[in-house]
C-alpha cells in the first residue's frame, strides 16, 4: 500500500519553501528590492531582477547565484506596459514559468502640496501605482494557479507622515486598494493571490534623504519598538506571502512597521 503525502502532511517549515518557483522582483537593483531578491533565492526560488538601472543588477545577480539559484537581469521601466510585458516574457522564455511577482519599484518625493507640480505628482503615481498595475497585469496573464503577487505599499498609506508627501501617500494608499481589487478578480478565478506589505521605516535610498535626528525622533515617538526595521524583518514577511505558507491569506495589507500604525 502506497501512502501519499497530502497538504496537511507537509511540515510547517517546508511550506515556506520556494523551491522550483520563479520570482520576479521590480526595483531589484538596490535597497529593499535587492534584499527581497536574495531572500527569495534563499527560500529556493530562481529570480528575475527587474530595474531601470540595469548596470546595478550585476551585484544582486551574483548574490543570487552564490546561493545556487539562477538569476536573470531585465532592464525594465515599469511605467511602460510593453516593458513590463517584455520582462515577464523574458522570465517565461528563460525559466518556463513565473510564480511570484514582488512589485517593489517605487519613487518617493517630499514636496509641499502647494508647490508640487503636475509632473512631480504624476511621476510618483506612474511608478508606484500604475507601474505596479502594468506589471501585475502582465504577470497574471502567464501565472499558473497557486501563484502569488506581493505589492510593496507603505506605512504612509495607513498613517500620516511628518513630511509633505501627498503623491507618495496617495500612490501607496491606491496600491492597497488595487491589491484588494486584483485579489477579488484573480484569487478565486485564476488561483493567484494578491497581497500587500506596508513597510515602516527601513534603511533605504528614500530614508537616507531624511535628516537622521528628525527620523530618529519620529521613530522613537511613534514606534512601540522604538527603532527602525532591519532588512531581514521584512524579507521574512515577503517570503511568507510569496510562499504556500500563506495559502489562505488573500487581499490583505500586512503592516511591518514596528507598531507605528497601531498608535
Amino acid at each position: 500500500m502506497i501512502c501519499r503525502m497530502t497538504d496537511s502532511d507537509i511540515p510547517v517549515l517546508d511550506r515556506f519553501s520556494l523551491a522550483g518557483k520563479v520570482a520576479l522582483v521590480t526595483g531589484a537593483s538596490s535597497g529593499l528590492g535587492a534584499g527581497f531578491a536574495v531572500a527569495l533565492a534563499q527560500a529556493g526560488a530562481d529570480v528575475v531582477l527587474a530595474a531601470r538601472r540595469a548596470d546595478r543588477l550585476d551585484a544582486v545577480r551574483r548574490e543570487v547565484e552564490k546561493l545556487g539559484r539562477s538569476a536573470l537581469s531585465a532592464e525594465t521601466d515599469v511605467t511602460d506596459p510593453e516593458a513590463c510585458q517584455a520582462a515577464v516574457q523574458a522570465a517565461v522564455e528563460r525559466f518556463g514559468h513565473l510564480d511570484v511577482l514582488i512589485n517593489n519599484a517605487g519613487l518617493g518625493t517630499a514636496v509641499p502640496a502647494l508647490r508640487e507640480t503636475p509632473e512631480q505628482f504624476r511621476s510618483v503615481i506612474d511608478v508606484n501605482l500604475m507601474g505596479a498595475y502594468w506589471m501585475a497585469q502582465a504577470a497574471a496573464r502567464v501565472m499558473p494557479p497557486g501563484s502569488s503577487i506581493v505589492n510593496i505599499a507603505s506605512l504612509l498609506g495607513l498613517v500620516k507622515s511628518f513630511w509633505p508627501q501627498a503623491a507618495y501617500a496617495a500612490s501607496k494608499a491606491g496600491l492597497m486598494g488595487l491589491t484588494r481589487d486584483l485579489n477579488q478578480q484573480w484569487s478565486g478565478r485564476r488561483g493567484i493571490r494578491v497581497n500587500a506589505v506596508a513597510p515602516g521605516y527601513f534603511r533605504s535610498e528614500m530614508t537616507q534623504e531624511i535628516p537622521p535626528d528628525t527620523l530618529n525622533e519620529f521613530i522613537t515617538q511613534t514606534s512601540t519598538l522604538g527603532r527602525m526595521g532591519e532588512q531581514h524583518e521584512i524579507d521574512t514577511v515577503v517570503v511568507f506571502l510569496a510562499s504556500p505558507a500563506s495559502s489562505y491569506v488573500a487581499g490583505v495589507t500586512l503592516a511591518v512597521d514596528g507598531g507605528m500604525s497601531g498608535h
